[in-house]
C-alpha cells in the first residue's frame, strides 16, 4: 500500500453478513486543499441492530463497539424500505421509494423515474475519488448492471468472490443462543401485514421441515441455529471492519477521514413469527447509524496514537465499550446523503420539490448537521432535542390482501396494495392501501388493513391497536 498523499478520496465498502472483502485506496487531486476530509462509508447487508453499542449482550462485536465509542450514533434510525435495492437506491439518491419508483429489483432509476444524483457522484463530481468495493448499489438491472457506472464511479467497482465462506463452521454455541421473546404471530396483525418468508422457505434445508404456508412455525431447535448462524455472520463482520480501520491507523488517516456506518434494513430472526425482512415491523426497518467525524465526535489522534487497534471479538479479556455519543431522535437513511456531502464540507444539496422528477440533484432527507455541533466533549453525550416532532417513513408493497408465494418481493406489475408506514418517538402507524403500479398512485380511500403500535406499552410492536383509532384520516395529515 503506498503512503497516504495530501488529498481526499471516497471509498465506498458494502459488506455482507456472508461473506466480506474489503480493500483500502486513497488517490488525490493536484488542487484539492490539503484540509480536506476522506469519507469511507460502510455499507451492511441485513444488519439488524444487534451490536454491543447497541445495547446487546449476546452478540460480540468490539470493533464496531471501538468505533461507537468514538462516534455519533443514533439509536433510531429507519430505512425507508425494507429490501435491498430500493432501500439502497433511496438513500444512495436521497429519495424516497415513491420517488424513486423502485419498489422491486427491476428497473433502473435513471431510466423509468429520473436522471437522480447519488452520493458518489456527487462527490466525484465535486472532486473526489469514488471507489466501490463489494455490495453497494444492488447489482443488476437496479443498477443498470454497472452499479451506476460511470455515473458513480472512478474506477469500475470490484466485487469480490464470497464462496468460500459458505460453509465455514459457526461460532456461538446453541446452547446459548436465546429465541425471539415473541415468536408467534400477533392475533390483531392483518394478513396482508405478514411477512411470509417466502425465500427462505425454498432453501432445501427448510423444505425438508415441511412447514405450512404461510404462518407454520419454524422448529425450535432450527430457529436457534439460524440465529446462531446470523450472530456469528455479526461477528465475522465485525472483524473485518477491525482489519478496516486497524488499516486506516496504520496509514495515519484516522485523522483526516470521515467514517459511516450503517445497514439497509434491518432482519427478522423469528419475531412475530418472521424471518428475514419484508415488512414494516422494526426489526425490519431499524438500523445501526453511527458517523465518527475526526475532531468533532472525538478529539484529533496524537502523533502515533492509534484510535482503532484491532481487537478479537472472542478474546475473552475485552471489555464492552460505551458509545461516545448517543442521539434518541428518529433519523431516515435519505439524510445520508446530505449528512455527508456537510460533514465534508460539500454544499448539501437543496430540498427538493414536490414533484421533482426533472430535478437531478436534490434531497428529500434532513440534514443532521446539528447533531455534530458540540459545545463540550464532556458534556452530556445524549444530545437533548424535540423527539416528538420527529418521523421516519417506510413502506412495503403487496400483491395481495393474504399472504402468497410472491408477497416478499412482488414485482411491479402486480403490486395492489401498499402499506404507508410513520414511526415517531410514541408509535408506529401503518395503513395499507390501494395502489395503481401504472400511475404509481396510492388511494388513500381505499384503506384495506391498518396497524397502530405504542413504543412505551408495546415495544416489540405485538398489540395492534389500530381498530381503536381514528383509521387512516390522522395518518394522511401525517404523510410527507
Amino acid at each position: 500500500m503506498p503512503p497516504p498523499r495530501t488529498g481526499r478520496g471516497l471509498l465506498w465498502l458494502g459488506l455482507v453478513l456472508s461473506s466480506v472483502c474489503v480493500a483500502l485506496g486513497s488517490e488525490t487531486q493536484a488542487n484539492s486543499t490539503t484540509d480536506a476530509l476522506n469519507v469511507l462509508l460502510i455499507i451492511v447487508d441485513d444488519l439488524r441492530p444487534s451490536l454491543g453499542c447497541y445495547g446487546d449482550k449476546l452478540v460480540r462485536s468490539p470493533n464496531i463497539d471501538q468505533l461507537a465509542s468514538h462516534s455519533l450514533l443514533f439509536q433510531n434510525a429507519f430505512a425507508q424500505q425494507a429490501v435491498c435495492a430500493p432501500s439502497r437506491v433511496s438513500f444512495l439518491t436521497g429519495r424516497r421509494p415513491d420517488t424513486t419508483r423502485l419498489y422491486d429489483f427491476n428497473s433502473y432509476w435513471r431510466v423509468h423515474a429520473g436522471n437522480f444524483s447519488t452520493i458518489p457522484q456527487y462527490f466525484k463530481e465535486n472532486g473526489y475519488v469514488t471507489m466501490s468495493v463489494g455490495k453497494v448499489f444492488h447489482p443488476g438491472i437496479s443498477s443498470n448492471h454497472t452499479d451506476d457506472s460511470p455515473y458513480s464511479w472512478s474506477f469500475p467497482p470490484y466485487h469480490p468472490s464470497s464462496e468460500k465462506y459458505e460453509n465455514t463452521k459457526k461460532l456461538y454455541p446453541l446452547e446459548n443462543i436465546t429465541l425471539a421473546p415473541d415468536p408467534e404471530v400477533p392475533d390483531g396483525l392483518p394478513p396482508v401485514a405478514y411477512n411470509p418468508w417466502m425465500d427462505i422457505r425454498q432453501r432445501e434445508d427448510v423444505q425438508a421441515l415441511n412447514i405450512s404456508v404461510p404462518y407454520g412455525p419454524i422448529p425450535v431447535d432450527f430457529q436457534r441455529k439460524i440465529r446462531q448462524s446470523y450472530f456469528a455472520s455479526v461477528s465475522y463482520l465485525d472483524t473485518q471492519v477491525g482489519r478496516l480501520l486497524s488499516a486506516l491507523d496504520d496509514l495515519q488517516l484516522a485523522n483526516s477521514t470521515i467514517i459511516a456506518f450503517t445497514s439497509d434494513h434491518g432482519w427478522a430472526l423469528g419475531e412475530h413469527g418472521e424471518w428475514a425482512k419484508y415488512s414494516n415491523f422494526d426489526v425490519a426497518t431499524h438500523v445501526p447509524l453511527i458517523f465518527y467525524v475526526p475532531g468533532r465526535t472525538a478529539s484529533l489522534p496524537e502523533a502515533g496514537e492509534k484510535l482503532f487497534p484491532y481487537l478479537d471479538p472472542f478474546d475473552s479479556a475485552s471489555q464492552l465499550m460505551e458509545p461516545g455519543r448517543q442521539s434518541m431522535d428518529l433519523v431516515e437513511l435519505v439524510s445520508l446523503f446530505p449528512t455527508l456531502a456537510g460533514l465534508a464540507g460539500l454544499q448539501v444539496p437543496p430540498r427538493c420539490p414536490v414533484p421533482s422528477f426533472h430535478v437531478e440533484l436534490c434531497r428529500e432527507g434532513k440534514n443532521l448537521l446539528k447533531h455534530f455541533r458540540f459545545r463540550d466533549l464532556e458534556e452530556d453525550p445524549y444530545l437533548p432535542g424535540n423527539p416528538r416532532e420527529l418521523i421516519a417513513y417506510s413502506q412495503y408493497p403487496r400483491p395481495s390482501d393474504i399472504p402468497q408465494w410472491n408477497s416478499d418481493k412482488p414485482s411491479l406489475k402486480d403490486i395492489k396494495i401498499m402499506g404507508y408506514s410513520i414511526r415517531t418517538i410514541d408509535y408506529r402507524y401503518t395503513v395499507w392501501v390501494g395502489f395503481n403500479p401504472d400511475e404509481f398512485l396510492a388511494n388513500f380511500s381505499d384503506i384495506h388493513a391498518g396497524e397502530l403500535y405504542f413504543v412505551d406499552s408495546d415495544p416489540l410492536q405485538d398489540h395492534n391497536m389500530y381498530n381503536d383509532s381514528q383509521g387512516g384520516d390522522l395518518f394522511q395529515l401525517l404523510m410527507p
